[in-house]
């Protein structure tokens, strides 16, 4: 088989070990898929250089994949381009809101910070717009903590960058 659209497929099936209702291809760190003579090669990108997830990532593909009868695997990484929350699908950004992370706003060129201007991020619990930085370090480090200042629920951000 040769067909990358079923590879993509596969890969829909493949979560994000740190957060389980997104799939690596919502998340946007699949970079390519092609079969090489007789290798089929995914080229995946961390969601940022030191993430401790790409290992487990790359085994959950692989297993994957094979299991799915491709039994000629081989998982790159690349650094460059660095991943950006841009990469991130809408139907990834939905899947995170409702699991209770409030996904990125705006995109990664956003230079508001430049300004001061404070990044208007609302709650997944209750929607509101009147929320708070807790911290720059959530969950993991691809995430801040956030707090609602109307149901008081603490919530992680999906950090652009």
């Amino acid at each position: 088989m040769t067909n990358t659209d079923h590879i993509y497929n596969i890969l829909q099936e493949v979560p994000d070990p740190e957060i389980p209702v997104i799939n690596v291809l919502d998340l946007g760190i699949i970079r390519k898929v092609e079969f090489v003579n007789e290798k089929l090669e995914v080229t995946i990108t961390p969601t940022y250089s030191g993430c401790p997830a790409m290992n487990v990532i790359e085994q959950t593909i692989r297993e994957k994949l094979i299991s799915e009868g491709y039994q000629n695997v081989e998982i790159k990484t690349i650094l460059s381009p660095a991943w950006t929350t841009d990469w991130l699908t809408e139907e990834g950004k939905q899947k995170l809101l409702k699991y209770g992370i409030a996904p990125p706003v705006g995109s990664s060129s956003n230079k508001s910070t430049l300004f001061a201007e404070e990044k208007v991020v609302g709650c997944p619990q209750c929607n509101s717009n009147n929320t708070t930085l807790v911290s720059e370090f959530g969950s993991t480090p691809c995430k801040s903590l956030y707090k609602c200042k109307d149901c008081l629920e603490p919530f992680d951000y999906f950090k652009c960058h």
